[in-house]
């Protein structure tokens, strides 16, 4: 059962402060009492994505699951806000910097389960089990086949490259895997290619700049722009519907950023540090972590499982295809706050 979409917006999503448009927003969602109506779920993850996997659950288990979906950043604000009275059980998020903020201030709970050990790969969850990833995803270019040839990007950092210049679509400000990729870059080429690389999509990018991956695949596939940057999920879900659209994904070799690799996140869950529900809410992370909760990941959304004993879509490049950048996920936390300070201070909007 869906609870109403969380009315905490960040606009700018540059800032982990609650402010206080934040606080009147808090103030504006109506309260709800759910203490016996079963898991509360709060989820930066679209309900598309997320609802058809917590169904299997409930399907399989009896548990009744309520959601209360919004951006992760906003919900991050909103435990914070709710502190001891939040009737959240899980928090689950679109990447792990989030959860790994979420993990820095106290919001979540370690866990000790022989059953994520044993699923999850330890560079995909924090040392405590305090968050855990349930799946993966790439940063890649996708591209129109008519308009660009593989062979002409060998770096994401080359989309800086004046040549691009009206030919780039690329996510806003306050897109969180943006955030999560340019750390990235930041963390393995320093403070000063990053800027370039940002002022030079900037400028690439112009008024193609979007809210939603979706609509950066919907503007490459129409020839609106060459190229663009987004999660690589978002271009098989799009050929799923469209299977003769002019696009494909472009895994970088990324020759021009000495093998800096692709970037890869990952969605996650954490069990909230005030839970009312804990038993149930381990039930739920067991059941996401199995090899029948993972494959749900692969067959629903065309993400990367993260269970080493779990295929992902044939579809999709192969795992071992590609060399993944080097950079600990729970450095993304650590590195956000400085990120969106150069992101504010580029301009991107």
């Amino acid at each position: 059962m869906m609870l109403p979409v969380c009315a905490v917006i960040n606009k700018r999503a540059v800032s982990w402060t609650l402010n206080f448009l934040t606080i009147v927003s808090f103030l504006l969602v109506p309260a709800f009492s759910i203490a016996d109506e079963g898991l509360v779920v709060y989820s930066g993850r679209a309900e598309r994505l997320i609802q058809p996997v917590l169904d299997a659950f409930e399907a399989r288990t009896g548990i009744p699951v309520r959601v209360l979906t919004g951006s992760s950043t906003a919900l991050v604000n909103r435990l914070q806000f709710e502190g001891e009275r939040s009737p959240a059980d899980v928090f689950i998020s679109n990447e792990v910097g989030t959860l790994e903020h979420a993990h820095k201030l106290h919001l979540l709970r370690p866990v000790a389960m022989k059953e994520i050990d044993r699923a999850i790969p330890s560079a995909f969850r924090a040392p405590d089990n305090s968050w855990i990833g349930l799946s993966g995803r790439i940063w890649v270019v996708v591209y129109n086949t008519t308009l660009v040839q593989p062979d002409q990007v060998q770096s994401i950092l080359d989309l800086a490259d004046p040549r691009w210049k009206g030919k780039l679509a690329i996510p806003n400000a306050g897109n969180e895997y943006l955030q999560a990729g340019v750390s990235v870059i930041h963390a393995l080429n320093g403070k000063q290619m990053t800027e370039q690389f940002l002022k030079g999509i900037k400028a690439n990018a112009g008024s193609f700049v979007f809210g939603k991956n979706r609509q950066i695949v919907k503007a490459v596939a129409q020839g609106e722009v060459a190229l663009g940057i987004v999660n690589h999920y978002y271009i098989f879900r799009h050929l799923d519907k469209h299977p003769q659209a002019p696009i494909a994904p472009l895994l970088t070799t990324d020759q021009g950023s000495k093998g800096m690799g692709i970037v890869m996140n990952a969605s996650g869950i954490g069990i909230t540090a005030h839970a009312p529900h804990v038993a149930a809410a381990k039930r739920l992370i067991q059941f996401l972590v199995s090899q029948a909760g993972q494959k749900l990941f692969a067959d629903l959304n065309k993400e990367y499982p993260l269970h080493p004993e779990v295929a992902a879509d044939a579809v999709l490049p192969d795992r071992k295809s590609f060399h993944v950048a080097q950079v600990p996920l729970t450095r993304l936390g650590e590195l956000r706050d400085p990120i969106m300070t150069v992101i504010e201070d580029i301009g991107l909007r």
